[in-house]
């Protein structure tokens, strides 16, 4: 079913870098007429699987990650409302990591060609994708270099700040509080730390008075 443009989070989240045309509007809404539900703790789709889909996420978390060969994981993306999951992997038939919720999402999943008619009709939309894929690799390595150099605290600290930088996007009038829906199993597998060490920066961070926590807050 198809929603008002003004309730579109893609819309919303690429207002934030460019002034958007009716015509791109119209685009990016289409993305999003299907929605489909996930329950939390549930694999949307794993690496290897065949990608006939990109999606935009309308609601909730999720992460992206792989399972290394010792049987330990790793988180190497976490998504929110706005973003357009899959377009890394467009090149691509297959997955090249596996998706993962970790709360109630509503996903809008939309075909390839959909993406094929922007870059065909929308030069404007088609620079701004690219800008932000370069936008996340330049994050990505970032998060590379955050987790080889940083101690557990440093690490932790620049998670915190990256994912607040991220949610202010689409809600540019929240503060300096958010929910935090990562276990901290999860946020070591994002930080290449142990459950342990993730607890005592929390620890540290919170008795220093940098943060402070309450329901997941």
């Amino acid at each position: 079913m198809s929603k008002p443009i003004s309730e579109s989070c893609l819309v919303a989240k690429l207002s934030h870098y460019i002034p958007l045309s009716e015509a791109d509007r119209k685009h990016l809404a289409r993305m999003e007429e299907t929605e489909v539900s996930v329950d939390p703790q549930n694999d949307v789709f794993e690496r290897g699987d065949t990608l006939g889909e990109l999606c935009v996420v309308k609601s909730g978390w999720l992460y992206s990650y792989l399972d290394l060969p010792d049987g330990r994981r790793q988180i190497v993306d976490v998504h929110h409302p706005g973003d357009m999951i899959g377009l890394a992997d467009i090149a691509y038939p297959h997955a090249t990591t596996s998706l993962r919720s970790c709360t109630p999402c509503i996903l809008c999943p939309f075909p390839r060609s959909a993406m094929e008619d922007v870059l065909v009709s929308s030069p404007r939309l088609s620079a701004l994708f690219f800008s932000i894929a370069a936008r996340t690799q330049i994050v990505l390595i970032d998060t590379l270099r955050a987790n080889g150099r940083m101690n557990a605290r440093e690490r932790l600290t620049f998670l915190l700040l990256s994912l607040l930088t991220r949610l202010r996007i689409t809600n540019p009038e929240m503060g300096d509080t958010f929910r935090l829906p990562l276990s901290q199993q999860e946020i070591g597998d994002f930080l290449g730390l142990t459950n342990v060490s993730v607890s005592k920066a929390f620890t540290g961070l919170e008795r220093e008075g940098h943060i402070r926590r309450f329901d997941r807050h």
